[in-house]
C-alpha cells in the first residue's frame, strides 16, 4: 500500500545517481556494498525514514553509522526487483547477490526438485521452509552457499522499506492503519530473522553484519 509512482520513478533515479556518483567522483567500488552516503529525494527519505531532505531533485545524503542503508543492496529498487511484490524470496535475492555483486553464477535446480513458495497466511516463515528444502542431500550443496546472502536481506521488505516483522494476510497482530485514506489490509505476523552463516563459516546478525563479512572478502 505504500506504492505509488512518484515511489518508482525515485527508486530508478536513486540508482542511477548513485552509479554516477561513483563514476563521476571515482570512489571505491567498495561503496556497492556500503557507503556513508545515499541519493535520495523527498519521497525516497520519507520512505527509508530518513529526515531533513526536500525536493524532488536527487542530491547526496550524508547517513549515520547506524544507518539502515548505504550501498546499492539497500536500494529499493534492487529490493523490489528481487521481491514479486507480494513476498521477498531469500533465495531470489540471494541469486542476485551472488551474480551481480560476487560474480558467481549459481548452477541450476536438480531437476525434479520443486520450488520453495511462501506461506501467504503467514503461519509458516520462508527461512522455515528453507530450513527443511536444505535437509535435502541435492539441495543443501546449493542453499547453504544461496540463502544466507538472501537472508541478511529479510530486514527489507517487497518495496525495500525497512520491517521488523513480516506480513501477512491471515496470522498476525491487526494493524490500525491508513495510508493515503486507505486502511491497510495486511497484519503483523512473525519477527523477521535477518541472520544467517556463510559457507565459510563465518556468522552475522543482520544486514550490517553481512556488508562488513563482503568487504572483508569473505
Amino acid at each position: 500500500p505504500e506504492y505509488d509512482g512518484l515511489l518508482l520513478d525515485s527508486m530508478l533515479r536513486e540508482t542511477r545517481s548513485f552509479i554516477t556518483e561513483l563514476i563521476t567522483g571515482n570512489l571505491s567500488v567498495a561503496n556497492l556494498v556500503q557507503s556513508d552516503f545515499a541519493m535520495l529525494n523527498s519521497r525516497m527519505a520519507r520512505h527509508y525514514g530518513i529526515p531533513g531532505v526536500s525536493g524532488l531533485d536527487m542530491q547526496k545524503v550524508s547517513l549515520p553509522a547506524d544507518s539502515k542503508r548505504g550501498g546499492i543492496l539497500t536500494h529499493a529498487s534492487v529490493l523490489k526487483v528481487t521481491a514479486n511484490g507480494t513476498n521477498t524470496s531469500p533465495v531470489v535475492r540471494g541469486v542476485w547477490v551472488m551474480d551481480r555483486i560476487l560474480g558467481m553464477e549459481p548452477p541450476p535446480p536438480p531437476p525434479g526438485v520443486p520450488g520453495v513458495e511462501p506461506d501467504i497466511r503467514g503461519a509458516t516463515t520462508l527461512r522455515e521452509l528453507l530450513d527443511k528444502h536444505r535437509s535435502t542431500e541435492s539441495c543443501n550443496g546449493c542453499h547453504r552457499v544461496i540463502d544466507p546472502p538472501g537472508f541478511a536481506l529479510e530486514s527489507y521488505d517487497v518495496i525495500g522499506g525497512w520491517r521488523d516483522r513480516f506480513r501477512s494476510i491471515d496470522k498476525g497482530d491487526q494493524v490500525n492503519l491508513k495510508i493515503e485514506g486507505r486502511k491497510v489490509r495486511y497484519r503483523l505476523g512473525p519477527p523477521v530473522d535477518a541472520a544467517g552463516e556463510l559457507s565459510t563459516g563465518a556468522k552475522f546478525a543482520g544486514m550490517p553484519d553481512f556488508q562488513k563479512l563482503l568487504l572483508a572478502g569473505q
